[in-house]
């Protein structure tokens, strides 16, 4: 392996080192139609400089008997970066982007396509489980400051000698205050929008939804015992909500360098 660019490079010609026919075999996968139609896209999504017109005349061409690509000529052609063909006493053969080198490593071997396979599938049951147990331990989270939320509510909010079961107006408003700041919505009109969906809007949510959802009801008791009204409140708590959910897409963002998120803001 070698290093370009900061980019990782795989030796193909050391990958075809234990199979029969050694590395005429890189050539022969450069044969295969679906192999330029891969490196074409690769290229695409890599590459700014290359040459797209040359790659359709090479896509077209290939997988008619008459047709022959060596690294050199695919480089030499449509400026791409993912092949290298290195001379030299100690470096030598070819050599691709380790995406690239994945590619050819399932072409090469099933064992291995196998082996990628599952190790997706693992990864992936993996990823579900902690996700699973971030949203969970958020959700309980939310449910705990919730009492925080409500006791504050009960002293500063609700008028004194109030029975128990009069009470209620104002814990709903002051929760539905709270899903306008993070949802952009209230429960009353998300349950309407979605008639089908098991339990409320926080069932739903997301774990960054439930994160800034118990820093946002321990924020708003905090508020509310500093006697400001509600609409003072709700922008207040907004803008931290649209904070806070930024900076944790971007920060979940960073770590699996995904750039997805279902938080909408």
């Amino acid at each position: 392996m070698i290093e370009i660019s900061g980019e990782k490079y795989v030796s193909l010609t050391d990958m075809t080192v234990t199979f029969e026919g050694g590395s005429n075999l890189i050539e022969k996968w450069l044969r295969n139609k679906n192999t330029i139609e891969f490196l074409g896209v690769w290229e695409l999504l890599n590459n700014q400089n290359f040459n797209s017109t040359e790659f359709e005349g090479i896509k077209n061409e290939a997988g008619t008997n008459r047709f022959v690509l060596s690294v050199k000529k695919w480089v030499d052609k449509t400026k791409g970066i993912g092949l290298k063909a290195k001379t030299g006493r100690h470096q030598s053969g070819t050599f691709a982007h380790e995406d690239i080198a994945i590619e050819f490593g399932s072409w090469l071997s099933p064992e291995f396509k196998l082996y990628l396979i599952k190790e997706f599938k693992r990864l992936k049951i993996l990823e579900a489980i902690r996700s699973s147990h971030d949203w969970h331990l958020n959700r309980v989270l939310s449910k705990l400051n919730y009492r925080i939320h409500t006791d504050a509510i009960d002293q500063y909010l609700v008028p004194s000698n109030t029975s128990n079961k009069l009470k209620w107006p104002w814990f709903t408003s002051e929760a539905e205050l709270l899903n306008i700041a993070i949802f952009g919505i209230t429960s009353t009109a998300w349950s309407k929008t979605n008639p089908h969906a098991d339990g409320n809007i926080r069932d739903h949510a997301t774990t960054e939804q439930l994160l800034v959802m118990a820093n946002l009801e321990n924020l708003n008791a905090e508020y509310i015992r500093q006697g400001l009204n509600k609409t003072a409140r709700l922008n207040r708590l907004r803008k931290i909500s649209i904070d806070q959910l930024k900076l944790l897409i971007n920060n979940q963002n960073i770590v699996s360098l995904t750039g997805k998120s279902k938080v909408q803001s």
